[in-house]
């Protein structure tokens, strides 16, 4: 999504783009064409059973395979003016060659060797010390969120220009319409309640699972309430038994995975959406798709939330890891539908204002100009 929120946003203002990815990755592929299962080479599979480190061998070895294609469409784009890459671990090949053949190139940084992990790195050493490299040698840097780029510029000393830039999402792509709303509400069994909402995958780092079990004994004092949640992944087994086995299904209920068109619609259900967990320097794009579309967040009160989200005002923070405080933030607002109803609407409105992606655009090609500028009077 974020490549995709980047590219199109270029196109629109006329900036011809081509995207080279790795085999199997088409970024406008829907989550399910995106799926392992469903798409990717037998090359990938294989790769992505591997151990932890000949996985990262692998990786490393790409750099070769993307390195020959760089070389390939470089050969026949004599007029490229600028490389916008989502950073890797272990990719180098893309900054050298640019360096090579005096091509700018931006780095959007949003994995990185100096933060904590899911997957541990084996190779944390050499993977530091390419990062460093590239982070140092790139022409631009493009960070989520302050904190993040704070902790990478403690991990390596010296960084490249950068920017902090949050996620997005685009207004035109979370509209609804009453009947729509209507619509989905009857569809999944919810009219004549307030509807609080999750969209994302079911992985321990989220808390989903967490949250369902710590609501469970609070849903039969608040009957008014329905939980719709949509997603798949690897806690979703469990949450589906527990689900069943406490005899909530009129009360929770799960879409499993769906695909990206579904989305607004499902959005279009909700009343107010919740975060149980993220990434403590991440930027949620679920949270920028929430407010898009008028659907007031709850979520926890980590540094690059707190940089976007005001409370009160276009969602309400709990303190990050309490999940008990989540449960009663949500029992609370699901007592007032027009406060919720004025929240859902300043956070609409905030992200029309500042935070679809042409506005991520718009700050990136000043970026680029401004770095253009510098080297021009270097």
């Amino acid at each position: 999504m974020h490549i995709r929120g980047i590219t199109d946003a270029l196109r629109v203002e006329g900036v011809k783009v081509d995207i080279i990815s790795l085999p199997g990755a088409d970024p406008y592929a829907s989550p399910k064409a995106m799926s392992p299962k469903h798409q990717a080479t037998w090359l990938m599979k294989l790769v992505s059973r591997f151990p932890e480190p000949l996985f990262e061998l692998a990786e490393l070895a790409y750099n070769l395979v993307a390195g020959w294609r760089l070389l390939g469409y470089f050969r026949q784009h004599k007029d490229l003016e600028l490389i916008y890459e989502r950073y890797s671990l272990f990719m180098f090949v893309t900054v050298l060659l640019a360096r090579m053949k005096r091509i700018p190139i931006i780095l959007e940084v949003n994995d990185s060797a100096a933060v904590d992990r899911v997957r541990p790195l084996f190779f944390l050493g050499l993977a530091t010390a390419i990062e460093r490299w590239v982070f140092s040698k790139a022409s631009g840097l493009v960070f989520v969120s302050g904190v993040f780029r704070d902790r990478a510029l403690a991990a390596h000393g010296t960084l490249a220009p950068t920017i902090i830039t949050p996620n997005a999402a685009n207004i035109d792509k979370f509209s609804f319409t009453v009947e729509q709303r209507t619509q989905a509400r009857i569809q999944w069994g919810l009219e004549g309640h307030v509807v609080c909402g999750y969209l994302g995958a079911f992985v321990p780092w989220h808390a989903i699972d967490q949250f369902v079990y710590r609501m469970a004994d609070h849903l039969a004092s608040a009957p008014h309430l329905k939980l719709l949640l949509v997603g798949d992944g690897a806690t979703h087994p469990e949450v589906e038994a527990f689900v069943q086995k406490r005899g909530l299904q009129k009360q929770v209920i799960l879409t499993g995975r769906v695909s990206h068109d579904q989305v607004p619609g499902l959005l279009a259900a909700m009343d107010m959406a919740v975060l149980p967990s993220a990434g403590d320097y991440t930027s949620p794009v679920k949270l920028f798709e929430f407010m898009a579309c008028g659907v007031p967040p709850i979520a926890p009160d980590f540094s690059p939330i707190r940089e976007v989200l005001k409370e009160g005002q276009t969602g309400w923070m709990f303190p990050a890891g309490d999940l008990d405080s989540a449960v009663r933030a949500v029992l609370s607002r699901s007592q007032s539908s027009d406060e919720l109803s004025r929240v859902g609407t300043a956070a609409r409105a905030y992200v029309k204002a500042e935070r679809q992606w042409r506005n991520n655009v718009s700050q990136l090609v000043e970026f680029h100009l401004d770095l253009k500028k510098k080297r021009a009077g270097a």
